[in-house]
């Protein structure tokens, strides 16, 4: 149904839309890579790329087959069969922002032709695609889905740094608004992954990510809460999780850490909440717990800080404290919603002097009031207290054990005599 030849429009550059255009690209599909943000798309056509899962070398190999055009203008989006939106949807002040889904629909329209089909893959509550992309497509066209053109949902699951299950090898929920939709759409992600996996409707799909993610963050919100509790109780909770996920049944495994970041946790759960809230007047009670909980770890982080500060005799007012990893996920270099910004807020506030090491993270991207520094016995000798926050592979996490000052470990990867398990 679907020939290689084609156009693929892919709108958003990021973690979810680059591997996209990537996988486009690799097996013959010509792609237009859209993304509002210059610098980029300055990076792209340089051959540079800023997300961990794609290498500069598939980067340069797509640029080299001509089929892959990184841009900031929709006038090269013309005569596209297929689009794929991929932007951010964030919360704003606690409410869902469809800004971004918004105006790529309505540029879009512009130049949607019949027999085009065009797939939402933003995590959204569900109604989205139906309620909100639909009439944006139809009124900027004067078309009419089903009958002129195709519309369907599959939602993104990214894992950045998954080296076992990465695009092409997780299965991909598929779902159309009507049948022929979903054929197209089914049919397009069947040259890109493995396994496609239908659904009857959008707002299955739509409901799918957001049950997957809001699963877990339920799950990290019970250790979280569980791991101070422990504490207290002067009880080790990462040996009794461990004990318990020698159990084959019945129970999978979490475990504890500093919050919760990225786009996913910290919103997608949210969107459901606000959705069930604005539908049906009611309060969905273990997501706002789980925000509660997760959103407060680096509170609670800053506080075992001050304890330990408390044990030396100084304060954090002045205190030199150094933050090992900054990224929200290890091996990565994505910052977004990471409990480390938290962290950097709430100890500044309290004066402390804040340095940090976390080669993965750009230098556009670095925190500000935050000193740089590299990983070295040397260096974080001169610090009065560090804090593990991100386990990347690449740390020499001997060097911390081997501080002769305190070390708030938040990862459970530390063993020595002055470190301070979460």
């Amino acid at each position: 149904m679907i020939e290689k030849a084609q156009t693929v429009v892919v709108v958003g550059q990021g973690y979810v839309g680059l591997p996209v255009a990537m996988r486009a690209v690799a097996v013959g599909f010509n792609v237009v890579g859209i993304d509002i943000d210059k610098n980029r798309i300055d990076s792209l056509t340089s051959g540079k790329s800023y997300v961990d899962d794609i290498t500069d070398q598939e980067l340069v190999a797509a640029l080299r087959s001509d089929r892959y055009l990184p841009t900031t203008d929709y006038a090269h989006v013309a005569d596209f069969d297929i689009a794929v939106i991929t932007v951010p949807t964030p919360l704003r002040e606690s409410l869902p922002d469809l800004t971004f889904i918004e105006e790529s629909s309505r540029a879009l329209a512009g130049h949607l032709r019949p027999g085009a089909t065009v797939i939402l893959e933003s995590t959204t509550y569900p109604g989205t695609t139906e309620e909100l992309l639909v009439p944006i497509l139809e009124n900027g066209s004067g078309l009419k889905v089903k009958a002129d053109f195709y519309v369907g949902y599959s939602p993104e699951r990214i894992d950045p740094g998954n080296k076992v299950w990465g695009f092409v090898e997780t299965p991909k929920v598929v779902s159309g608004v009507d049948s022929e939709s979903l054929l197209r759409v089914q049919a397009f992600y069947d040259h890109l992954v493995t396994t496609t996996v239908p659904v009857s409707s959008p707002k299955e799909a739509e409901l799918t990510k957001l049950l997957e993610n809001t699963f877990r963050h339920v799950n990290i919100a019970l250790v979280n809460e569980l791991a101070i509790f422990a504490n207290e109780l002067d009880v080790n909770v990462w040996e009794a999780i461990e004990a318990a996920g020698t159990k084959p049944f019945g129970f999978m495994k979490f475990t504890p850490g500093p919050g919760v970041g990225g786009h996913c946790l910290p919103v997608d759960p949210s969107y459901l909440s606000w959705q069930v809230r604005r539908k049906l007047g009611q309060n969905f009670r273990f997501v706002e717990l789980a925000n509660d909980i997760n959103d407060h770890m680096p509170d609670y982080v800053v506080q075992r800080t001050i304890s330990n500060l408390n044990n030396k005799r100084k304060s954090v007012n002045g205190s030199k404290i150094a933050l090992i990893g900054l990224a929200y996920k290890k091996n990565t270099g994505d910052i977004r919603e990471s409990p480390s910004l938290r962290l950097i807020e709430l100890l500044q506030q309290f004066g402390a002097d804040l340095v940090a090491v976390d080669p993965h993270v750009e230098n556009y991207r670095w925190p500000g009031g935050v000193g740089r520094i590299e990983m070295s016995k040397e260096v974080l000798e001169d610090v009065d207290l560090a804090i593990l926050i991100t386990d990347h592979d690449d740390f020499d996490l001997d060097i911390l054990n081997n501080l002769q000052v305190p070390v708030v470990d938040t990862r459970n990867r530390l063993n020595g005599p002055f470190v301070d398990l979460l």
